[in-house]
């Protein structure tokens, strides 16, 4: 009887003795991280890209890739490697298996043989004949649009469904690697302390007209002039404009187009 009167009196349904219902306690939902602002007003940020996009106006991913599914493999192959590597062990690879029923019928072996002068190439051999799979196998051999689809492929996480999202399908993403990340932070354009951090940062602070080469400007920037080991301002064409602390030169370099690049 005991157990059936306690039971009543946590219900609020009914009233304690006083005749007041009984107080509810409800959980608070976990508040939100906020954002670190960025160091630029939006008139920075505009001018920024501005720059980016006079210098390289149709700025490309350095993989070579012939349609979406090895754009996919590529950039899985990516992953702790570089791009020049990743394009000298695809470029016969893809000559043979350019989709993922040629792919599996190569088999997990052969692919490895092709691969093999990247970083942890079993492993990535293995990922490549599991998401060849999966394609056939779930989505008719072809590449998934959708990132919640594309992250179900072995091998591939946010950054990679970011990147065919865009480079495949034109639908404007930011996939944050190793470059976008120390740039971010860096010259405090969107601060974070994670990958997705950064990218939702990006996201809300670059203007919608320059979102879609946002992440190749990005990315060539931090590879050929702001670098990982020392930033090279002088050929920087936004110096004047940057906040890093590390900056050596206030005097941005000519912004003139730079003379196409070549892939592969």
């Amino acid at each position: 009887m005991a157990d059936i009167y306690r039971g009543r009196m946590q219900n609020p349904k009914f009233k304690n003795a006083a005749g007041a219902r009984a107080p509810v306690k409800v959980k608070a939902k976990p508040r939100r991280k906020a954002l670190q602002r960025s160091k630029y007003s939006k008139d920075e940020v505009r001018e920024i890209f501005r720059r980016f996009s006079v210098q390289r106006p149709e700025p490309k991913g350095e993989l070579a890739h012939v349609n979406p599914f090895t754009l996919v493999v590529a950039v899985a192959l990516s992953a702790q490697a570089t791009d020049v590597g990743v394009n000298k062990a695809t470029k016969e690879l893809f000559r043979v298996a350019d989709t993922p029923e040629k792919m599996l019928a190569l088999g997990e072996a052969k692919v490895g043989d092709y691969i093999r002068t990247i970083g942890l190439w079993r492993n990535k051999a293995k990922n490549v004949i599991a998401l060849s799979h999966k394609l056939v196998d779930e989505f008719g051999g072809e590449v998934p649009r959708s990132r919640e689809e594309l992250v179900t492929l072995p091998g591939v996480g946010r950054k990679t469904a970011n990147v065919v999202m865009s480079m495949a399908f034109g639908i404007p993403t930011m996939a944050v690697d190793t470059h976008i990340f120390r740039i971010a932070n860096r010259i405090g354009l969107a601060p974070g302390k994670t990958p997705d951090e950064v990218e939702e940062n990006l996201m809300r602070t670059i203007p919608d007209d320059y979102l879609f080469h946002a992440h190749h400007w990005l990315i060539l920037h931090g590879r050929y002039t702001c670098k990982a080991r020392k930033p090279e301002c002088e050929i920087c064409v936004i110096a004047d404009i940057c906040k890093s602390k590390e900056k050596t030169c206030d005097i941005p370099a000519p912004l003139v187009e730079l003379p196409a690049q070549v892939i592969g």
